[in-house]
């Protein structure tokens, strides 16, 4: 009963069976991190390019 019990356990150590899952978490993670990163370099020249563009809209008569 003792050895089944040990093997229980030495089959569930090396089990890898959530591995793909646990990969693909990080990278989809990792991807998330590096959109937000753009996004936020992003925001400061979007805001400056519309800022032109109603200026230029309220120059016009």
């Amino acid at each position: 009963m003792l050895r089944n019990l040990f093997n229980y356990f030495k089959a569930y150590i090396n089990d890898e069976s959530g591995q793909g899952m646990v990969e693909y978490a990080l990278i989809i993670a990792l991807i998330a991190i590096v959109v937000v990163g753009v996004i936020t370099a992003l925001t400061g020249n979007l805001s400056a390019v519309f800022t032109k563009i109603t200026d230029a809209l309220k120059l016009t008569p």
